[in-house]
């Protein structure tokens, strides 16, 4: 593609699901590029592995104390299993100019533009444990277009699906993300919105239930749990988490970066401001603030029609790796995981993490518990559905760690694509 190929794009109709946009969309399936924003983390650090556990209120030793890391099967510290999101450096394949006007060209703008987009899946593949020093790099790339005709969210609407493939500083495949975001029109997914139940004061009776749910949180650690013990309909001790605060989001953000808004405040803000004014938007003083606001700033969230700020589906995933590891223990992997975010959690709402085991599987030599795992609120809905597969030990031999579909980076996104092809 040229730039004069590019001038010729139709002008796209703001706002509206039309099939020129889709078409547009699917011509950048599998073109890898660089994620705009630098990591919040360039390295495995035990400050950076700590600051990151405690802000989903996480102690579990194994990503917070070098010393007992010693003690494992890991030989020293290794990292949580979504340290992932802060970390990734840009590793796009290297482009000869033409290459990189064509790409550029490609890329400019939003095929559906003016569309709402909503989070509604996340999956995960972990390969390889992240240890103090690693590096990652990360490309990204869209991997699928698929086209709802009647969707339950909004009538028709299109999913995106968006790979993030990790590698470290040894050009080993280390993991994979992958998105889905639902595009639909404004309009059509406005009454829906609206179908949640607002937190409201909680009794001290509800309080103490919820002390008492931490009170009983154990981390499995070195006491292995095995394959063998392992039984189809056992329940996953359940951790809460909540009601959350605003201060509870603070100390989030300190471990997880800002992720959508470009790092720095007040003089690195105000570049960043002046290269993308439209990520800034006045608020009650007139003083250009971030559009990402809305997860705690009630102003901005009632102006976008939401009635409080709200969480982050990358918090609630965290929560879901947080059950899981807490259960397998220090030996075992958590290899898969996969979630959907259903409903809003607002500031004020209690998280409960539960999970319970489905299948035990052997497959290939892997020693394979298949979970389904979930978000409740404290209403007693579930806002985040997921499952997991973990590997665990047996009596007689340790976990062997998975291996990707492909060793090479372009090779697996070739494999991906592949994957969420809709003819």
């Amino acid at each position: 593609m040229t730039d004069t190929v590019a001038e010729k794009k139709p002008k796209r109709e703001y706002g509206v699901l039309t099939d020129e946009g889709i078409a547009e969309l699917r011509l950048r399936v599998g073109v890898q590029h660089k994620k705009p924003t630098p990591p919040h983390n360039y390295e495995v650090t035990w400050d950076g592995t700590r600051h990151f556990a405690f802000g989903y209120g996480d102690e579990n030793p194994l990503w917070c104390d070098p010393e007992y890391g010693k003690t494992t099967r890991w030989g020293g510290l290794i990292a949580p299993p979504n340290f992932l999101y802060t970390m990734g450096e840009p590793d796009a394949p290297k482009l000869t100019p033409e290459e990189a006007a064509a790409q550029k060209a490609l890329l400019k703008g939003d095929p559906l533009v003016g569309l709402g987009s909503y989070q509604a899946v996340m999956e995960f593949e972990w390969w390889r444990p992240l240890k103090l020093g690693d590096r990652l790099r990360q490309r990204a790339a869209l991997i699928g277009v698929q086209v709802n005709s009647n969707s339950k969210f909004s009538g028709r609407t299109v999913s995106e699906v968006q790979g993030y493939v990790y590698q470290n500083q040894n050009d080993e495949l280390v993991a994979i993300q992958r998105g889905t975001w639902m595009r639909a029109e404004r309009h059509a997914s406005a009454e829906r919105k609206k179908e949640y139940d607002l937190p409201e004061p909680y009794t001290d009776e509800y309080l103490r239930k919820i002390d008492a749910a931490y009170e009983a949180e154990t981390i499995r650690g070195a006491d292995t749990l095995y394959f063998e013990d392992v039984n189809e309909g056992d329940e996953v001790p359940t951790i809460v988490r909540g009601p959350m605060r605003t201060s509870d989001l603070v100390i989030w953000h300190i471990g997880w970066g800002m992720q959508l808004t470009p790092p720095g405040a007040f003089r690195l803000s105000y570049k960043i401001r002046k290269k993308v004014p439209g990520m800034y938007t006045p608020n009650d003083l007139n003083v250009p603030d971030t559009v990402q606001r809305l997860h705690w700033d009630k102003a901005w969230a009632n102006n976008l029609g939401i009635p409080l700020p709200y969480d982050y589906g990358g918090l609630r995933e965290t929560f879901l790796t947080n059950i899981v590891t807490n259960w397998m223990g220090d030996d075992g992997w958590l290899w898969k995981m996969s979630c959907q975010h259903r409903k809003f959690v607002y500031t004020g709402d209690t998280y409960w993490m539960k999970g319970k085991v489905v299948a035990k599987k052997q497959v290939d030599g892997r020693n394979e518990v298949h979970l389904d795992i979930w978000v409740e609120n404290q209403h007693g809905t579930i806002v985040s559905p997921g499952n997991a597969v973990v590997l665990l030990p047996t009596r007689d031999a340790p976990v062997e760690l998975p291996k990707p579909a492909e060793e090479d980076i372009d090779k697996m996104y070739a494999h991906e694509v592949s994957r969420y092809r809709q003819d």
